[in-house]
């Protein structure tokens, strides 16, 4: 069993950047895709980013892509997620979760999940 926490979230201005981590106890992380994923109020959660077990595959949504960086660091046994230019519509909670599929958005597939780390941008 994988026990995942999400830390790092916030409340910045329009523009400001932040670093999510997703530390893992239990398992290692570099056996697991990790994906990012977000719930705004109100609405459904949606994808966000992905780092692949496999190296060098990491994936994100069109509204994040080139602002946010994923990566890993397998000797901490942590994911980061790091978000740049944030705008008042990446408010959200943010979820890490694991998967054993080598890359994917459907969070069906998605095994373990974080509890969630609250990212408030004011404009």
């Amino acid at each position: 069993q994988v026990q995942l926490r999400e830390s790092g979230g916030g409340l910045v201005q329009a523009g400001d950047s932040l670093r999510l981590s997703c530390a893992a106890s239990g398992r290692t992380l570099s056996s697991y895709t990790v994906g990012w994923f977000r719930q705004a109020p109100g609405k459904e959660r949606e994808f966000v980013s992905l780092i692949s077990w496999r190296p060098g595959t990491a994936h994100y949504a069109d509204s994040v892509k080139g602002r946010f960086t994923i990566s890993r660091d397998n000797n901490k046994n942590t994911v980061y997620l790091q978000m740049n230019s944030l705008k008042p519509e990446d408010t959200a909670v943010y979820y890490c979760a694991t998967s054993l599929a080598l890359a994917t958005d459907d969070q069906k597939v998605y095994g373990y999940w974080g509890q969630g780390a609250q990212v408030t941008v004011s404009s």
